[in-house]
């Protein structure tokens, strides 16, 4: 492939890259539209100079928009560098690298949400000893302060269930702990059972175990500054086939040809590969080695 070809493929995709820029920025005024324009409307206002646009097409705009999943992306990849070098295989390896990356997002996604749980829990906390402190019943409280604050998940139903017709709140706290993140509701759930056989002061347990919940987040953040070395380590070496890549064509030369092309091409690809491979997993093991010490 000459030097013009591919100026013309990375143009084409420049050209892509804004497309897709401008739509999304055209998205953003017709939602800002549909949230000022009267209910009733039945279309919305495009480009100026265009026509509106119906509301079945909006909705059908977003519907695809949800389809579309960001691990698409490496069969997209995939393909491009397949019509770049004239082979099959990048387009093979992008496939195969689609269920990765969607591994990988879910596992993200996640672990926002199991942060996103323990940070409801410990608001719960804080807000229940309030409650309790401004006099109300334990019960009362419980349901209140998880109006306010959430922490119980999916759960809550049957503990709030449990606190307002007199049943095992305990049991129902553990229970609801079991969930990804809500691992302080089993000391939620220890403050109530001391509390209501010994007759222990529940708002002074509370502070107690929200103070330590706040201290464990603490110490989860400063261990994710710590390893953020590490992860960007990774990240450092999931960019450098592409970075050799990139400077291959700056220097002239063919580089996808000579990979996909030759005997030693073809060797010195799969050998990367599982370096490759063996580095990303090597300082993911690192990461969660040192996650599940911490």
């Amino acid at each position: 492939m000459t030097a013009a070809s591919e100026a013309a493929v990375a143009g084409a995709l420049l050209c892509l890259a804004l497309s897709a820029r401008l739509t999304a920025a055209r998205r953003r005024g017709a939602r800002r539209a549909r949230l000022l324009l009267p209910a009733g409307c039945g279309a919305v206002a495009g480009p100026a100079g265009a026509p509106p646009l119906p509301d079945r097409v909006v909705e059908g705009m977003r519907r695809l928009r949800g389809r579309l999943r960001p691990e698409w992306a490496v069969a997209v990849a995939g393909l491009v560098l397949a019509v770049l070098g004239g082979s099959p295989l990048p387009a093979v390896a992008g496939a195969a690298g689609v269920p990765l990356l969607r591994r990988t997002l879910r596992e993200a996604r996640a672990g926002r949400e199991r942060e996103r749980r323990r940070d409801a829990v410990i608001v719960l906390c804080g807000a229940l000893a309030g409650e309790v402190r401004a006099g109300r019943q334990p019960g009362e409280a419980l349901r209140w302060a998880a109006r306010d604050a959430g922490g119980l998940g999916n759960a809550g139903a049957g503990v709030l269930a449990a606190a307002r017709f007199g049943g095992d709140v305990p049991a129902a706290l553990t229970a609801a702990a079991r969930q990804p993140g809500a691992e302080g509701l089993r000391g939620l759930a220890a403050c109530w059972r001391v509390a209501v056989e010994q007759g222990a002061g529940l708002a002074a347990g509370l502070d107690r175990l929200e103070s330590a919940l706040r201290a464990e987040r603490d110490q989860r953040a400063d261990l994710h500054a710590q390893l953020a070395g590490a992860r960007a380590t990774a990240a450092m070496l999931a960019g450098l086939p592409a970075l050799g890549l990139l400077l291959g064509f700056a220097l002239g030369a063919d580089p996808l040809h000579v990979l996909l092309h030759t005997g030693a091409g073809l060797g010195c690809l799969l050998v990367g590969g599982v370096l490759e491979g063996l580095g990303l997993w090597w300082v993911a093991r690192i990461v969660r080695g040192a996650e599940a010490a911490a």
